[in-house]
Order: structure tokens, then C-alpha cells, then sequence
């Protein structure tokens, strides 16, 4: 009963198998869709909280002021030199009468907002908004501006900055640790889902073995039906997914308070999310089909 591999006969007997057992194969696609879904959605999330986070470190920057005896020409000439400084991604010149109405503004609903407004320009400073490249190294940055000559003062919030850091890092790391765990639980899952399936067709595989069919004869068939299983689930997760995403796209859109959250359209995403479900289906549904046929294979 051996025979060359022929790809029509056992895709076609794989597809076979799939709506002679149509409850099991039921069953199996919907564990991948439901762990699709769980490790789509985790990802999700850290994705777009990455996003987020990364929205907020562009919009952080810290003040460099300006010695008030500098001449006009020389604090010009300092922008370029704090450009040429290593992590500088963009300077700002903030005139001191921008920094005082700025200044004012801020106290605009206060009740001591008139005294405020009776502040001499020369109170404030001439200075320069800088933001950076690389929010990690924004304390190094810091120093490197300090020592510019012209240079008198600098104003950063390093706390947040190095908040924003950690938070960053530990959503990422708690992120991949979660998918990693969910897709070694939906292989177990499928696995034996499959497995379930297997073993009412057991005399049969047997009666194979016995009459001469090599093992991998019996298996391209269990295969082709993993494949065909995890492929549909991952089509049917990634959907279900998009309307999931959309629904709480919208809730939050309508929600009051929610002007921080900023999330990513999902047909922004829909490339790589398509092409990582249908890679995850294909390990799952094939993975899961050799794990449940190993076994019975062992007549």
C-alpha cells in the first residue's frame, strides 16, 4: 500500500475526514479560534500600549535656559550646537515673552490669574524646548546640555522619563511571556482535541497498518486535515478579532475621559495579524495532528 506522495489524494482525503467527522473538526476549530483570539488580544494590547507609550516619549522633551547676558546672535548660534549633540532629535527656540504667555495661560483658571498677567518679561528666560531620540539615555542628554556654554539651567522631568522606560519594558516582556504561554497551551489543547478525534478512528488506522500502509501514508492525511483545520480557524479568528477590536474602538471613542488612549486602526495591523494567526493556525493545527497520530501509529 505504499505510493509516492501525491498531494490531490491526501489534501483530498485530509478535506475527506474533516466533514465525515464534522463535530470534532467543529470542536478543533473552535479551540484555535478561541486561542487565536486570547493570544490576538493580549498582543493587541501590548501592541497598542507600546504605541501609546511611545506617543508620550515623543512628547516628552526637557527646557534648556539661556543666559540672559548672551548676545542675540550667539543664543542663535546655540541651536545649532545643541543639535549637533548626540540624541538630539529637534530644538526649539521659546522666546522669553512666548515662555511668559505660556506661563500665564496655565493659570488661566485660577483665582490669582491677574497677578500673574503683571509679571515683567524679564522674569523669565530665553530657552529651548529639546526632545530626543532615545528617551533611555534622556539623563545623558541632560548633562551633555548643561555643559554647553550659554547654557545656564535645564529643566527635565528624568522621573517620568524613566517611568515611561520601565513601563515600557515591563508590558513588553509580560506580553511575550503571556503568548508564549498561550500558544504552548493551545497546542496541548489541540492537540488532544485531535487526539479525541483520532481515537474513534484508531481500528482504522490499525487495520491499515496491518494490511501495509507505511506510517506516512496514514499520516499526510492527518496532516492535511490539521492544516485545513488550523488555516479556517485562523481565517475565522482573525475576523472575529477585527469586530471585537472595532466594538471596543468605538466604546472607547464615546467613552468620556478617554482622550490618553489613542488606539491603532486595526486595518493598520491587519497585515501582520492575518499573517501571524494563519502561521499560528498552521503550527497548531499540524503540531497538534502529529502529537495526536504519533501514538496510534505505534501498532
Amino acid at each position: 500500500m505504499s505510493r509516492k506522495f501525491d498531494l490531490k489524494f491526501y489534501a483530498s482525503e485530509g478535506l475527506h475526514s474533516i466533514f465525515t467527522h464534522g463535530f470534532m473538526s467543529f470542536a478543533a476549530v473552535c479551540m484555535i479560534v478561541a486561542c487565536l483570539l486570547i493570544m490576538g488580544s493580549f498582543t493587541l494590547v501590548a501592541v497598542n500600549l507600546e504605541h501609546m507609550l511611545g506617543q508620550l516619549e515623543a512628547e516628552n522633551e526637557f527646557l534648556a535656559y539661556v543666559d540672559e547676558t548672551l548676545p542675540e546672535d550667539e543664543v542663535t548660534a546655540l541651536e545649532d550646537k545643541l543639535l549637533a549633540l548626540p540624541n538630539v532629535s529637534e530644538v526649539a527656540f521659546i522666546p522669553k515673552e512666548q515662555a511668559k504667555e505660556d506661563y500665564i495661560q496655565s493659570y488661566e483658571d485660577t483665582e490669582n490669574f491677574s497677578l500673574f498677567e503683571s509679571l515683567p518679561d524679564e522674569v523669565f528666560r530665553d530657552r529651548y524646548a529639546i526632545h530626543v531620540v532615545d528617551i533611555e539615555q534622556m539623563g545623558e542628554t541632560v548633562s551633555l546640555v548643561q555643559q554647553v556654554p550659554g547654557v545656564v539651567d535645564t529643566s527635565a522631568m528624568l522621573e517620568v522619563a524613566e517611568g515611561f522606560v520601565v513601563v515600557r519594558n515591563v508590558a513588553g516582556g509580560v506580553a511575550i511571556i503571556l503568548v508564549v504561554i498561550l500558544l504552548v497551551i493551545s497546542l496541548f489543547i489541540i492537540a488532544n482535541t485531535i487526539k479525541l478525534a483520532t481515537f474513534s478512528r484508531r481500528e482504522e488506522i490499525a487495520i491499515m497498518k496491518m494490511v501495509g500502509a507505511t506510517n506516512a501514508f496514514i499520516r499526510w492525511p492527518f496532516v492535511f486535515e490539521g492544516l485545513i483545520l488550523g488555516v479556517t480557524g485562523a481565517v475565522v479568528a482573525f475576523f472575529l478579532q477585527w469586530g471585537v477590536y472595532q466594538l471596543i474602538t468605538t466604546a472607547i471613542s464615546q467613552a468620556e475621559g478617554a482622550g490618553l488612549i489613542d488606539l491603532i486602526p486595526y486595518g493598520e495591523m491587519a497585515l501582520p495579524v492575518i499573517g501571524i494567526f494563519l502561521i499560528t493556525g498552521f503550527v497548531i493545527g499540524v503540531g497538534g495532528s502529529l502529537v495526536a497520530i504519533r501514538k496510534f501509529l505505534q501498532v
